[in-house]
Protein backbone atom coordinates (compact mmCIF):
# COMPACT_ATOMS: atom_id res chain seq x y z
CA UNK A 1 0.00 0.00 0.00
CA UNK A 2 1.41 3.37 -1.01
CA UNK A 3 1.28 6.26 1.43
CA UNK A 4 2.91 9.60 0.76
CA UNK A 5 4.79 11.21 3.61
CA UNK A 6 5.90 14.81 3.26
CA UNK A 7 9.67 15.21 3.28
CA UNK A 8 10.75 16.81 6.54
CA UNK A 9 12.53 20.18 6.55
CA UNK A 10 16.29 20.05 7.06
CA UNK A 11 16.11 21.54 10.54
CA UNK A 12 14.44 18.30 11.66
CA UNK A 13 16.49 15.77 9.69
CA UNK A 14 19.81 17.43 10.60
CA UNK A 15 19.05 18.28 14.20
CA UNK A 16 20.89 16.58 17.05
CA UNK A 17 18.86 14.00 19.03
CA UNK A 18 19.15 16.03 22.24
CA UNK A 19 17.80 19.12 20.48
CA UNK A 20 14.87 17.18 19.08
CA UNK A 21 14.12 15.63 22.46
CA UNK A 22 14.08 19.11 24.00
CA UNK A 23 11.66 20.34 21.31
CA UNK A 24 9.32 17.40 21.90
CA UNK A 25 9.41 17.91 25.66
CA UNK A 26 8.68 21.62 25.28
CA UNK A 27 5.80 20.95 22.87
CA UNK A 28 4.31 18.45 25.33
CA UNK A 29 4.58 21.00 28.12
CA UNK A 30 2.90 23.74 26.11
CA UNK A 31 0.11 21.55 24.74
CA UNK A 32 -0.60 20.07 28.15
CA UNK A 33 -3.80 18.05 28.49
CA UNK A 34 -4.81 18.88 24.93
CA UNK A 35 -2.28 16.21 23.83
CA UNK A 36 -1.85 12.52 24.52
CA UNK A 37 1.00 10.51 23.00
CA UNK A 38 0.58 6.76 22.61
CA UNK A 39 3.59 4.44 22.28
CA UNK A 40 3.34 0.87 21.03
CA UNK A 41 5.51 -1.74 22.76
CA UNK A 42 7.65 -2.12 19.62
CA UNK A 43 8.48 1.57 19.41
CA UNK A 44 12.06 2.81 19.64
CA UNK A 45 13.24 4.01 23.06
CA UNK A 46 13.92 7.63 22.12
CA UNK A 47 10.27 7.97 21.11
CA UNK A 48 8.52 5.83 23.70
CA UNK A 49 10.11 7.83 26.47
CA UNK A 50 7.62 10.59 25.60
CA UNK A 51 4.58 8.30 25.57
CA UNK A 52 1.79 8.99 28.05
CA UNK A 53 0.76 5.36 27.69
CA UNK A 54 2.47 2.21 26.42
CA UNK A 55 0.71 -0.90 25.23
CA UNK A 56 -0.61 -2.90 22.32
CA UNK A 57 -2.61 -1.35 19.52
CA UNK A 58 -6.14 -1.98 20.83
CA UNK A 59 -5.32 -1.20 24.43
CA UNK A 60 -3.83 2.13 23.44
CA UNK A 61 -6.84 3.00 21.28
CA UNK A 62 -9.20 2.28 24.16
CA UNK A 63 -7.04 4.38 26.46
CA UNK A 64 -7.18 7.30 24.05
CA UNK A 65 -10.98 7.08 24.07
CA UNK A 66 -10.94 7.60 27.84
CA UNK A 67 -8.88 10.78 27.48
CA UNK A 68 -11.75 13.04 26.52
CA UNK A 69 -9.67 16.04 27.53
CA UNK A 70 -7.14 15.30 24.80
CA UNK A 71 -7.93 17.09 21.56
CA UNK A 72 -4.93 15.55 19.81
CA UNK A 73 -3.95 11.87 19.92
CA UNK A 74 -0.48 11.25 18.48
CA UNK A 75 -0.11 7.51 17.85
CA UNK A 76 3.51 6.33 17.76
CA UNK A 77 2.72 3.07 16.05
CA UNK A 78 1.60 2.15 12.54
CA UNK A 79 -1.27 3.06 10.26
CA UNK A 80 -3.89 0.47 11.24
CA UNK A 81 -3.37 1.40 14.90
CA UNK A 82 -4.10 5.05 14.23
CA UNK A 83 -7.22 3.99 12.30
CA UNK A 84 -8.45 1.99 15.30
CA UNK A 85 -7.86 4.98 17.54
CA UNK A 86 -9.88 7.21 15.18
CA UNK A 87 -12.72 4.67 15.21
CA UNK A 88 -12.87 4.53 19.00
CA UNK A 89 -12.22 8.15 19.96
CA UNK A 90 -14.77 10.96 20.08
CA UNK A 91 -15.52 13.31 17.20
CA UNK A 92 -13.68 16.21 18.85
CA UNK A 93 -10.45 14.19 19.05
CA UNK A 94 -7.99 14.13 16.15
CA UNK A 95 -5.60 11.22 15.64
CA UNK A 96 -2.19 11.90 14.12
CA UNK A 97 0.46 9.49 12.83
CA UNK A 98 3.94 11.10 12.79
CA UNK A 99 4.99 9.31 9.59
CA UNK A 100 2.36 8.25 7.04
CA UNK A 101 4.72 5.59 5.71
CA UNK A 102 4.62 3.75 9.03
CA UNK A 103 2.49 0.89 7.82
CA UNK A 104 2.35 -2.81 8.68
CA UNK A 105 3.53 -5.39 6.18
CA UNK A 106 1.09 -7.95 7.55
CA UNK A 107 -1.89 -5.61 7.41
CA UNK A 108 -0.97 -4.68 3.86
CA UNK A 109 -1.11 -8.36 2.81
CA UNK A 110 -4.91 -8.21 2.76
CA UNK A 111 -7.11 -5.47 1.39
CA UNK A 112 -10.85 -5.10 1.08
CA UNK A 113 -10.96 -5.79 -2.66
CA UNK A 114 -9.07 -9.08 -2.29
CA UNK A 115 -11.22 -10.24 0.61
CA UNK A 116 -14.44 -9.31 -1.18
CA UNK A 117 -13.30 -11.19 -4.29
CA UNK A 118 -12.47 -14.35 -2.32
CA UNK A 119 -15.78 -14.08 -0.46
CA UNK A 120 -17.67 -13.91 -3.76
CA UNK A 121 -15.74 -16.91 -5.13
CA UNK A 122 -16.44 -18.94 -1.98
CA UNK A 123 -20.14 -18.20 -2.37
CA UNK A 124 -20.09 -20.28 -5.54
CA UNK A 125 -19.00 -23.46 -3.74
CA UNK A 126 -20.06 -23.25 -0.07
CA UNK A 127 -22.88 -21.79 2.04
CA UNK A 128 -21.58 -18.43 3.25
CA UNK A 129 -24.19 -18.39 6.00
CA UNK A 130 -21.97 -20.93 7.76
CA UNK A 131 -18.70 -19.02 7.24
CA UNK A 132 -17.67 -16.55 9.93
CA UNK A 133 -15.02 -14.01 8.91
CA UNK A 134 -12.51 -13.07 11.61
CA UNK A 135 -9.89 -10.40 11.12
CA UNK A 136 -6.87 -9.88 13.33
CA UNK A 137 -6.55 -6.45 14.91
CA UNK A 138 -3.54 -5.95 12.61
CA UNK A 139 -5.71 -5.07 9.63
CA UNK A 140 -7.12 -2.05 7.88
CA UNK A 141 -10.33 -0.41 9.10
CA UNK A 142 -12.03 -1.49 5.86
CA UNK A 143 -11.46 -5.16 6.78
CA UNK A 144 -12.79 -4.65 10.28
CA UNK A 145 -15.83 -3.13 8.60
CA UNK A 146 -16.09 -6.16 6.29
CA UNK A 147 -16.33 -8.61 9.19
CA UNK A 148 -18.76 -6.28 10.94
CA UNK A 149 -21.06 -6.37 7.92
CA UNK A 150 -20.79 -10.14 7.53
CA UNK A 151 -21.44 -11.25 11.10
CA UNK A 152 -17.83 -11.74 12.11
CA UNK A 153 -15.53 -10.24 14.70
CA UNK A 154 -12.09 -8.78 15.23
CA UNK A 155 -9.61 -10.64 17.41
CA UNK A 156 -6.34 -9.87 19.16
CA UNK A 157 -3.50 -12.26 19.88
CA UNK A 158 -4.80 -12.39 23.46
CA UNK A 159 -8.41 -13.31 22.70
CA UNK A 160 -8.17 -15.20 19.40
CA UNK A 161 -9.05 -18.47 21.12
CA UNK A 162 -12.27 -17.06 22.61
CA UNK A 163 -13.25 -15.47 19.29
CA UNK A 164 -12.72 -18.68 17.32
CA UNK A 165 -14.64 -20.71 19.92
CA UNK A 166 -17.52 -18.29 19.43
CA UNK A 167 -17.24 -18.38 15.64
CA UNK A 168 -17.44 -22.17 15.53
CA UNK A 169 -19.98 -22.52 18.33
CA UNK A 170 -17.65 -24.67 20.42
CA UNK A 171 -18.56 -25.73 23.93
CA UNK A 172 -18.00 -22.96 26.44
CA UNK A 173 -18.20 -20.16 23.88
CA UNK A 174 -19.64 -16.84 25.02
CA UNK A 175 -23.42 -16.60 24.40
CA UNK A 176 -23.21 -13.75 21.91
CA UNK A 177 -25.46 -13.52 18.86
CA UNK A 178 -23.94 -14.68 15.57
CA UNK A 179 -21.01 -17.01 15.13
CA UNK A 180 -21.64 -20.75 15.30
CA UNK A 181 -20.52 -21.47 11.79
CA UNK A 182 -18.87 -24.49 10.20
CA UNK A 183 -15.91 -22.52 8.89
CA UNK A 184 -13.80 -19.49 9.68
CA UNK A 185 -12.16 -17.23 7.14
CA UNK A 186 -9.23 -15.85 9.14
CA UNK A 187 -7.05 -12.98 7.92
CA UNK A 188 -4.51 -11.54 7.48
CA UNK A 189 -2.13 -13.67 9.63
CA UNK A 190 -2.17 -17.37 8.87
CA UNK A 191 0.09 -18.23 11.82
CA UNK A 192 -2.14 -16.82 14.57
CA UNK A 193 -5.11 -18.60 13.01
CA UNK A 194 -3.24 -21.89 12.70
CA UNK A 195 -1.74 -21.79 16.19
CA UNK A 196 -5.11 -20.98 17.73
CA UNK A 197 -6.78 -23.76 15.75
CA UNK A 198 -4.29 -26.27 17.11
CA UNK A 199 -4.89 -24.95 20.64
CA UNK A 200 -8.58 -25.69 20.15
CA UNK A 201 -7.85 -29.31 19.24
CA UNK A 202 -8.04 -29.10 15.45
CA UNK A 203 -5.41 -30.64 13.19
CA UNK A 204 -3.54 -29.50 10.12
CA UNK A 205 -6.04 -31.47 8.05
CA UNK A 206 -8.76 -29.05 9.14
CA UNK A 207 -6.84 -26.07 7.74
CA UNK A 208 -6.16 -24.68 4.28
CA UNK A 209 -4.13 -21.64 3.29
CA UNK A 210 -5.84 -19.36 0.78
CA UNK A 211 -3.71 -17.37 -1.64
CA UNK A 212 -5.55 -14.18 -2.66
CA UNK A 213 -3.63 -14.03 -5.93
CA UNK A 214 -5.18 -17.29 -7.15
CA UNK A 215 -8.74 -18.15 -8.12
CA UNK A 216 -10.66 -19.50 -5.10
CA UNK A 217 -7.51 -18.88 -3.10
CA UNK A 218 -5.75 -21.66 -4.96
CA UNK A 219 -8.08 -24.26 -3.45
CA UNK A 220 -9.94 -27.10 -5.07
CA UNK A 221 -13.68 -27.01 -4.46
CA UNK A 222 -13.33 -30.05 -2.19
CA UNK A 223 -10.76 -28.22 -0.03
CA UNK A 224 -13.06 -25.26 0.42
CA UNK A 225 -15.89 -27.53 1.49
CA UNK A 226 -13.87 -29.75 3.86
CA UNK A 227 -11.72 -27.18 5.65
CA UNK A 228 -12.77 -25.66 8.95
CA UNK A 229 -10.10 -22.95 8.85
CA UNK A 230 -9.47 -20.93 5.71
CA UNK A 231 -6.25 -19.11 6.56
CA UNK A 232 -5.19 -16.07 4.58
CA UNK A 233 -1.66 -16.28 3.22
CA UNK A 234 -0.26 -13.45 5.34
CA UNK A 235 2.39 -13.14 8.02
CA UNK A 236 4.41 -10.77 10.17
CA UNK A 237 7.81 -10.10 8.61
CA UNK A 238 9.41 -9.98 12.07
CA UNK A 239 7.84 -13.04 13.67
CA UNK A 240 8.24 -15.21 10.59
CA UNK A 241 12.02 -14.91 11.01
CA UNK A 242 12.05 -17.07 14.14
CA UNK A 243 12.75 -20.73 13.47
CA UNK A 244 12.86 -24.15 15.13
CA UNK A 245 16.62 -24.21 14.52
CA UNK A 246 16.98 -21.04 16.59
CA UNK A 247 15.10 -22.66 19.46
CA UNK A 248 17.34 -25.73 19.26
CA UNK A 249 20.49 -23.61 19.17
CA UNK A 250 19.38 -21.61 22.21
CA UNK A 251 18.56 -24.73 24.19
CA UNK A 252 21.95 -26.24 23.31
CA UNK A 253 23.78 -23.14 24.51
CA UNK A 254 21.54 -22.43 27.50
CA UNK A 255 20.26 -25.63 29.13
CA UNK A 256 17.42 -24.67 31.39
CA UNK A 257 16.77 -21.45 29.48
CA UNK A 258 13.24 -20.23 28.83
CA UNK A 259 11.79 -19.65 25.36
CA UNK A 260 8.86 -17.24 25.07
CA UNK A 261 7.39 -16.44 21.65
CA UNK A 262 4.52 -14.55 20.06
CA UNK A 263 1.69 -16.55 18.42
CA UNK A 264 2.44 -14.84 15.10
CA UNK A 265 5.45 -17.19 14.89
CA UNK A 266 5.31 -20.34 12.75
CA UNK A 267 3.63 -23.35 14.36
CA UNK A 268 6.83 -25.38 14.66
CA UNK A 269 8.37 -22.56 16.72
CA UNK A 270 5.29 -22.26 18.93
CA UNK A 271 5.35 -26.02 19.52
CA UNK A 272 8.92 -25.86 20.83
CA UNK A 273 8.50 -22.78 23.01
CA UNK A 274 7.96 -22.88 26.76
CA UNK A 275 5.44 -20.06 26.71
CA UNK A 276 3.42 -18.38 23.97
CA UNK A 277 1.47 -15.15 24.15
CA UNK A 278 0.83 -11.57 23.12
CA UNK A 279 3.21 -8.71 23.75
CA UNK A 280 1.50 -8.01 27.08
CA UNK A 281 1.79 -11.70 27.97
CA UNK A 282 5.48 -11.71 27.08
CA UNK A 283 6.09 -8.70 29.33
CA UNK A 284 4.30 -10.39 32.23
CA UNK A 285 6.15 -13.66 31.64
CA UNK A 286 9.55 -11.97 31.79
CA UNK A 287 8.45 -10.07 34.90
CA UNK A 288 7.49 -13.36 36.56
CA UNK A 289 10.66 -15.27 35.61
CA UNK A 290 13.03 -16.00 38.52
CA UNK A 291 16.14 -13.88 38.97
CA UNK A 292 19.04 -15.44 37.12
CA UNK A 293 16.85 -16.79 34.33
CA UNK A 294 18.10 -16.82 30.75
CA UNK A 295 15.19 -16.00 28.47
CA UNK A 296 15.04 -16.03 24.67
CA UNK A 297 12.14 -13.97 23.38
CA UNK A 298 10.65 -14.36 19.92
CA UNK A 299 9.28 -10.92 19.17
CA UNK A 300 10.35 -7.45 17.97
CA UNK A 301 13.81 -6.37 19.13
CA UNK A 302 12.89 -2.98 20.63
CA UNK A 303 10.65 -4.73 23.17
CA UNK A 304 13.26 -7.43 23.82
CA UNK A 305 15.98 -4.85 24.46
CA UNK A 306 13.67 -2.87 26.73
CA UNK A 307 12.86 -5.98 28.76
CA UNK A 308 16.57 -6.71 29.08
CA UNK A 309 17.23 -3.22 30.46
CA UNK A 310 14.31 -3.40 32.86
CA UNK A 311 15.42 -6.79 34.25
CA UNK A 312 19.18 -6.62 34.88
CA UNK A 313 18.96 -9.67 37.13
CA UNK A 314 17.82 -11.78 34.17
CA UNK A 315 19.45 -12.36 30.83
CA UNK A 316 16.90 -11.49 28.14
CA UNK A 317 17.95 -12.02 24.52
CA UNK A 318 16.35 -12.22 21.11
CA UNK A 319 15.67 -15.73 19.86
CA UNK A 320 17.01 -14.55 16.49
CA UNK A 321 20.75 -13.78 16.90
CA UNK A 322 20.63 -11.43 13.89
CA UNK A 323 17.60 -9.61 15.34
CA UNK A 324 15.04 -7.84 13.20
CA UNK A 325 13.32 -4.58 14.06
CA UNK A 326 9.91 -3.74 12.70
CA UNK A 327 11.17 -1.49 9.91
CA UNK A 328 7.85 0.28 9.40
CA UNK A 329 7.32 0.92 13.12
CA UNK A 330 10.85 2.33 13.23
CA UNK A 331 9.81 5.07 10.80
CA UNK A 332 8.32 6.86 13.79
CA UNK A 333 11.33 8.77 15.09
CA UNK A 334 12.16 11.97 16.94
CA UNK A 335 12.31 14.16 13.81
CA UNK A 336 8.80 13.13 12.73
CA UNK A 337 7.40 13.39 16.26
CA UNK A 338 8.89 16.86 16.73
CA UNK A 339 7.56 17.95 13.32
CA UNK A 340 4.01 16.87 14.14
CA UNK A 341 4.06 18.48 17.58
CA UNK A 342 5.55 21.72 16.28
CA UNK A 343 2.72 21.83 13.77
CA UNK A 344 0.18 21.66 16.60
CA UNK A 345 1.92 24.55 18.33
CA UNK A 346 1.55 26.53 15.10
CA UNK A 347 -2.11 25.55 14.73
CA UNK A 348 -1.40 23.09 11.89
CA UNK A 349 -2.67 19.51 12.16
CA UNK A 350 -0.32 17.24 10.21
CA UNK A 351 -0.88 13.62 9.19
CA UNK A 352 -4.37 13.31 10.58
CA UNK A 353 -5.80 9.80 10.18
CA UNK A 354 -9.53 9.66 9.55
CA UNK A 355 -11.82 6.72 8.89
CA UNK A 356 -15.02 7.47 6.96
CA UNK A 357 -17.99 7.18 9.29
CA UNK A 358 -19.66 4.52 7.13
CA UNK A 359 -16.57 2.31 7.48
CA UNK A 360 -16.10 3.24 11.13
CA UNK A 361 -19.67 2.29 12.02
CA UNK A 362 -19.30 -1.25 10.62
CA UNK A 363 -15.84 -1.61 12.16
CA UNK A 364 -17.25 -0.64 15.56
CA UNK A 365 -19.79 -3.46 15.22
CA UNK A 366 -16.95 -5.97 14.80
CA UNK A 367 -14.94 -4.45 17.68
CA UNK A 368 -17.92 -4.32 20.00
CA UNK A 369 -18.76 -7.92 19.14
CA UNK A 370 -15.20 -8.88 20.07
CA UNK A 371 -15.52 -7.13 23.43
CA UNK A 372 -18.86 -8.85 24.11
CA UNK A 373 -17.32 -12.24 23.36
CA UNK A 374 -13.98 -11.86 25.09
Amino acid sequence: MIRLQTRLPDDYTRAEPDDLAARVAEAKRRLGERLVILGHHYQRDDVITFADARGDSFGLSRYAATRQDAEFVVFCGVHFMAESADILTASHQQVLLPDLNAGCSMADMADEEEVEQLWDELEGVIDLERVVPVTYMNSAASLKAFVGRHGGAVCTSSNARAILRWALGLEGAAPVAGGRGDKVLFFPDQHLGRNTGFQLGFSGGDMRVVNPRLSLGGLEERDAKEATFLLWKGHCSVHQRFSADQVSAFRASQPGGIVIVHPECAHEVVELADQVGSTDYIIRAVDAAPAGSVIAVGTEIHLVDRLAKEHPDRKVVSLDPLVCPCSTMSRIDLPHLAWVLDGLLDGVVRNRITVHETVAASARVALERMLAIA
